[in-house]
């Protein structure tokens, strides 16, 4: 489809440049007029824009200061509660470490107190079992003695019945 215009003499196609200047006179006024559209853009538009969406941030002209020095003070304001925050937590961190370093100092000394406990009770079933082992021991010795005894008073009387058998059978 093309453009064009229906007059009593004839149809102008307005897309033709052979019928029409249009196309030429349209270029050239977009070309001209464009940076002007781009500027008059940026500077009125933009610039409203920008200043709205600032002022809700809380930037704004209207207190004697620019922007830039707005924008300054709102940053050293943040920047100082970021300070203040970061000190608060390192204050905290502190105190955290604080309890937890007093509560492994008592598991610590818990720790010590059983463990001195068990080694005390270790050492005394220690000298109760060395006791014991040296009571056993003197029994044994005792038992042995008892048995080397028997057996020396069983042969002897094994001896005697021999040589009063042999002494017996002599006689005869």
């Amino acid at each position: 489809m093309m453009k064009a215009r229906q007059y009593p003499w004839g149809t102008v196609q307005i897309e033709n440049e052979n019928h029409c200047d249009f196309v030429k006179l349209r270029e050239m006024l977009l070309r001209t007029n464009m940076q002007d559209m781009v500027d008059v853009t940026h500077s009125r538009h933009y610039e409203l824009y920008r200043r709205t969406k600032l002022g809700q941030l809380g930037f704004v002209d209207d207190n004697g200061m620019s922007l830039q020095e707005t924008y300054e003070h709102k940053r050293q304001e943040h920047m100082a509660s970021l300070q203040k925050k970061e000190e608060e937590m390192r204050q905290m961190f502190v105190v955290r470490v604080k309890e937890k370093e007093g509560e492994l100092k008592d598991a610590e000394k818990d720790l010590h107190s059983k463990f001195d406990t068990l080694k005390k009770q270790h050492a005394d079933e220690k000298k109760k079992l060395e006791d014991k082992k040296k009571h056993l021991e003197d029994e044994m010795n005792q038992f042995r003695k008892r048995k080397e005894a028997t057996i020396a008073a069983q042969q002897q009387a094994q001896q005697a019945a021999q040589a009063a058998t042999m002494g017996k059978g002599k006689k005869r």
